[in-house]
């Protein structure tokens, strides 16, 4: 049996894997973000470790025999944040997350103390990130700064708890502007450049290799055996890719949770910052990924829902469903970025906005706006991947992928097969509990499995014309309205 724990930004969920790829049962505890200013976002990891210590007690009371047999436990969780300790591993203050948006400032400072800053990691320096959350805090928290030994990711904070060791692992490291991506080390040149150096950094592991192993009182408390492995684990996106079994060359998926990912697997890193497209590597050895992100995907159908009136997310794309073609090709443009946006504009400062309007227009139509603002925004990140993916189709995954009609209009606007999975909503969770697996001596080959296909969405021909002209009108948006 095996165990995989996903620290969500709403939502932190576990399962329970036998070695027959079942499912045995699930559990979920409800996640708050506090935003005590505008652009900030955080949480305080004390309500992780409560959260875990629940969804790990609710498997005990469903599945007590299974528990018991359990081998390996993977982690996986949201990428970015920044938890501070001090010299006793004490918290230094909230986790500054993944779509906190305070540190554009320092990100222009970062690039230019380091030139070669994109070269060594593969990315831009955005406020996402979490080196510039660290210059934010020795701008305007010196003395937290000061005090800082030890700098941990969300998810090997609770390593820490679980295990007593301070590790990471190499998809969740490059995500932090510190780690030297095509070497899979830490960079010295990038934490100098922030004022720190390796002490203040964890070890290294592989994602899918042992990094230590689960505490004997937490073993007792939660009626699992001794000696638990818990195994390097991933960032959200490439556990997300792990348990759907995307980790070859032209593998990818399509994301839509609060944020819009489009996540291609590679055998090579191959970085393109000039797009504001992220190069990270993969949760298994010798693996990288590109992938693009915009801030605000199935966010932005539950913003306007609630704007416009509509009960939930499913009546807003129902009623945006509605429109015919010419409709459509007269509906106003939405411009998705009501959290700023990363890919390809990487912006922390962009704003949504509708234009276009004209009193004919109705609560439909704006409805349909931003669902498909939503799917032209993925398809400005699809165009920074360039013609040499090798992908032929893509998953669909995440909450937003529950609406057929959503779906079709998505690959519409990518021109790109979609193709629906058993079990996808699983998705990060089953891969940090197939990394458990991995981390125990098994098969890559026997671990990865593919899931099964529910249904493919093919790009609908009559539409691909309208799309391309919307999609022509959409692009000049955003210079026009942040023309600096």
């Amino acid at each position: 049996m095996y165990i995989g724990i996903d620290l969500g930004t709403s939502e932190l969920k576990a399962l329970l894997l036998d070695e027959q790829h079942r499912v045995l049962a699930t559990a979920g505890e409800p996640l708050v973000v506090q935003r005590p200013q505008a652009l900030w976002s955080e949480q305080d990891p004390q309500a992780w470790w409560q959260a875990l210590d629940a969804v790990m007690l609710k498997l005990r009371a469903a599945e007590p025999a299974a528990m018991a047999r359990v081998q390996g436990m993977g982690l996986s969780g949201q990428m970015h944040g920044a938890v501070l300790l001090d010299a006793r591993q004490q918290v230094l203050r909230p986790c500054v997350l993944w779509n906190d948006g305070r540190s554009a400032d320092q990100c222009a400072r970062l690039s230019v103390a380091l030139p070669a800053l994109s070269q060594i990691t593969g990315n831009l320096a955005m406020p996402g990130f979490t080196a510039p959350k660290l210059l934010w805090v020795q701008d305007n928290e010196p003395d937290v700064f000061a005090r800082t030994r030890l700098v941990l990711l969300p998810k090997d904070w609770l390593r820490l708890q679980l295990t007593g060791e301070a590790v990471s692992e190499m998809s969740d490291a490059a995500g932090t502007l510190w780690l030297d991506t095509g070497r899979r080390d830490w960079s010295d040149a990038a934490l100098k450049a922030c004022g720190m150096d390796r002490s203040q950094m964890p070890r290294l592991v592989e994602g899918s290799a042992p990094s230590a192993t689960l505490h004997t009182q937490l073993a007792q408390r939660w009626d699992m055996p001794a000696g638990v492995v818990v195994a390097g684990g991933a960032g959200d996106n490439a556990a997300s890719a792990v348990g759907m079994g995307l980790v070859d060359e032209g593998q990818g998926f399509v994301s839509l949770g609060t944020s819009g990912v489009i996540f291609v697997s590679g055998r090579a890193f191959r970085p393109n910052p000039a797009q504001a497209l992220h190069a990270f590597c993969h949760a298994l050895p010798q693996r990288w990924h590109q992938m693009s992100v915009m801030l605000s995907a199935a966010s932005a159908i539950t913003w306007a829902a609630r704007q416009l009136g509509f009960a939930n997310e499913a009546e807003l794309l129902q009623s945006a469903s509605t429109l015919g073609p010419e409709q459509r090709a007269q509906a106003p443009l939405f411009a998705p970025y009501l959290s700023g946006e990363r890919s390809p504009h990487n912006n922390a400062h962009a704003c949504a906005s509708w234009t276009g309007l004209r009193a004919a227009h109705e609560r439909a139509d704006l409805a349909y706006a931003v669902a498909e603002g939503v799917a032209l925004g993925l398809r400005d990140g699809w165009l920074s991947f360039g013609p040499h993916t090798g992908a032929h189709s893509l998953s669909l995954v995440g909450g937003g992928s529950r609406s057929a009609w959503w779906a079709q209009l998505i690959s519409s606007a990518l021109h790109m097969p979609l193709t629906l999975h058993q079990d996808s909503a699983h998705g990060a969770a089953l891969g940090a509990a197939r990394l458990g697996w991995l981390a125990c001596g098994a098969d890559e080959h026997s671990v990865c499995l593919g899931s099964p296909v529910l249904q493919t969405l093919e790009p609908a021909s009559d539409a691909l014309g309208l799309m391309e002209e919307r999609h022509t009108r959409f692009a000049a948006v955003y210079p026009a309205l942040h023309p600096n």
